[in-house]
């Protein structure tokens, strides 16, 4: 007869994207893992398999359930500039406040260390990113349709500018000290836009 499970998966799958977010993949020993879950090897092992697997997990919660009203968001009836631009400074405050600015963006902590080597991170990432831009491009695309945007600015490029800057934002606000450096990266963005 199978045991019964000791702990909740989920909330154990929340404490490792926690744990993994914090301090990465590479720092986060399968020791670290068992202390900070509260939780034995085998455990892990039996409900999420290998480090790698469990980190894949951990970021696709991150994915399902950060930012869930995003597409609500530029997608809302009415002018869609005013959203882009709310969007792109929610980001910058974000970027610069400490706790968010200590532990970044999973998504872009994921790209930035195993995207060069770990091709199912990559496309993960990947993913996401191309879901973002086709928010982004949908809205600016309904911005020059409404005549909000200039018809000779191309919504598929600005879309593209802003997914970097976006993540940009997230790798430099991390890093920096300034908080400055980030929200006068957005402003400047936004001119774009106007």
């Amino acid at each position: 007869m199978a045991r019964t499970k000791e702990f909740d998966p989920q909330a154990a799958l929340q404490s490792a994207l926690e744990l993994f977010w914090a301090r990465g993949y590479e720092a986060t020993s399968m020791a670290d893992l068992v202390e900070h879950l509260g939780i034995g090897r085998a455990s892990i092992y039996a409900t999420f398999g290998s480090k790698h697997e469990l980190y894949m997990k951990a970021l696709e919660r991150y994915l399902e359930t950060r930012d869930p009203g995003l597409m609500a968001e530029l997608s809302a009836p009415g002018p869609a500039l005013p959203a882009l631009r709310s969007l792109v400074r929610r980001f910058a405050a974000q970027a610069a406040t400490d706790g968010e600015r200590q532990i970044g963006c999973f998504v872009t902590n994921s790209a930035a260390e195993l995207g060069p080597h770990d091709a199912e991170v990559r496309r993960r990432v990947e993913l996401s990113w191309e879901s973002v831009e086709t928010l982004l491009h949908s809205a600016l695309s309904r911005a020059r349709a409404q005549g909000e945007l200039p018809e000779e600015r191309d919504p598929r490029a600005l879309a593209r500018m802003l997914l970097v800057l976006l993540q940009g934002l997230r790798v430099v606000g991390k890093a920096s000290s300034d908080p400055a450096r980030v929200h006068d990266a957005a402003e400047q963005a936004l001119a774009l836009l106007d």
